[in-house]
Order: structure tokens, then C-alpha cells, then sequence
């Protein structure tokens, strides 16, 4: 496997540029070229280039799938568990988004499936993926595990980098940093955090690399107050601009 796994961009260009250019330093550094690109939803909501970011996606990830925030911005799912910060920010991004824009959102699947390299892709979990459950604790993974076959299974959603392993026992081990992916019958689930508004604590962009069978999540600095500044301008509110410096 050779991929660059990002998610939950949330309109913000700066981080995903960043991300992008350390991608493509990756690959020139490499001898094997070009790294297949995946996107696991959320490109909208939150930040203030949501046009933007939606091209840049289409044009350098090769699959991905549609966000909660995705499908809010379209109408295709309801905002009632959106905090009030989060529903005015959907509604002026639906002001500025251009038909093409819409038009690449309405195109992403809510799951995708990677046969050649088993892996499986969804915003929110296999279980249920159009009701957007959080996947976050050793009992909510054992109930994922069994809705779906692939080794793989890649998510976003909680903003929250992790990977849980399953033994052939069923015994689950969780990693923060990287794992090898390499043990004889274990499966896993990986969230790849988020370019766009990371929640752990550290305030730069992060996201997932599968090299080989190892996976490690890389984190990037941006100009997080570029951002902040269209936000101002734009009158998106004001947690949503002061939550990127500290990394919540």
C-alpha cells in the first residue's frame, strides 16, 4: 500500500495546502512516485474556503467519500445534533457555494470500497453510516468490526487520529502514533483526524500514511492565522476561529 489518507478538511485551504505540499515532498523524496490519494469526507463546514478546497480535493484524491457536513451544506441530512456555531457556519456555506462545488459534493458515495489493498472507507463507521455515529471507544470498535469484511477500515468524523486492532481472539489494542498492520489475521480501524480542524490537543494539520504495512499519521504546521483572519472577515463564529489555535 502507498497512500496519503486525509479527512475532514472543513474548508480551511491553508491546512490542506500544507498538507499537500508535505504529500508531495513525501513523493519526491520516494522512489516509487506518486502516492494514491483518499479522502474520507467533510471538505465543508467550519472554514472559509469551501470552494477551494472542494477543487483541490477532486483534483488530487483519486476516491473518497461524502462528510455529515458534506451532505448538511446539500439538505440530504438535518442539523439537529450540529452544535449553533456549527449550523451558522452549514448556512453561509451554502450561500457561497458555487453549482460546480455542489455538484462534486452530490458525487461522493457514502462508503467506498478499495478492493485491491482491502480497505474500507467511511466518514462516520460501518454501522449505520448515514446516521454519522462517532466511533470512539473499545466497545463501539468491536460492534463496527463486524460490519465490514475488509482488513481496513478508514474513518474521520470525531477529528480524533487513532488506531484500534483486533486480534484473531477478538482482544482489541489501540495506538496513538503509528502501527504496523502486518499481524497474521488482525484487522483494523483507523481514524485519519483532521487536515482542517484538529481536536487532539495540537493545533496542526493532521494526516494518515498506509506505506507499505505501516500506518503513521503526520503532522503539519500551517498559517493557522491566515485562516482565522477570512473567517473574521467572513463573520463565521467566533469559537470556531479561536478553537483552531488551540488545537479543540
Amino acid at each position: 500500500m502507498d497512500y496519503a489518507v486525509i479527512s475532514d478538511v472543513h474548508g480551511n485551504l491553508e491546512a490542506l495546502n500544507a498538507v499537500l505540499a508535505d504529500i508531495f515532498s513525501r513523493e519526491a523524496q520516494a522512489a516509487g512516485g506518486k502516492r494514491t490519494m483518499l479522502f474520507l469526507g467533510d471538505a465543508v463546514g467550519y472554514g472559509p474556503n469551501p470552494n477551494e478546497c472542494v477543487d483541490a480535493i477532486k483534483k488530487h484524491a483519486s476516491q473518497g467519500v461524502a462528510g455529515n457536513h458534506d451532505w448538511a451544506v446539500l439538505g440530504l441530512t438535518g442539523t439537529g445534533s450540529f452544535n449553533p456555531y456549527a449550523k451558522e457556519a452549514i448556512t453561509w456555506t451554502g450561500s457561497i457555494l458555487s453549482p460546480e462545488t455542489r455538484a462534486s459534493i452530490e458525487g461522493l458515495p457514502l462508503v467506498k470500497r478499495v478492493e485491491e489493498d482491502g480497505l474500507f472507507l467511511v466518514h462516520g463507521s460501518p454501522l449505520e453510516p448515514e446516521k454519522w455515529h462517532y466511533l470512539l471507544s473499545f466497545s463501539q470498535a468491536k460492534v463496527n468490526f463486524e460490519h465490514f469484511k475488509e482488513k481496513i477500515c478508514l474513518i474521520g468524523h470525531s477529528h480524533l487520529p487513532f488506531i484500534m486492532e483486533r486480534s484473531p481472539s477478538g482482544e482489541i489494542t489501540a495506538y496513538k502514533d503509528g502501527a504496523e498492520l502486518d499481524k497474521a489475521g488482525c484487522r483494523y480501524i483507523i481514524n485519519a483526524g483532521s487536515v482542517g480542524q484538529p481536536r487532539d490537543g495540537d493545533p496542526r494539520a493532521c494526516y494518515l500514511l498506509l506505506s507499505g504495512m505501516r500506518a503513521e499519521f503526520v503532522r503539519v504546521p500551517y498559517d493557522i492565522g491566515a485562516t482565522q483572519q477570512k473567517m473574521r472577515a467572513a463573520g463565521l463564529p467566533l469559537p470556531l476561529i479561536e478553537r483552531l489555535q488551540k488545537g479543540l
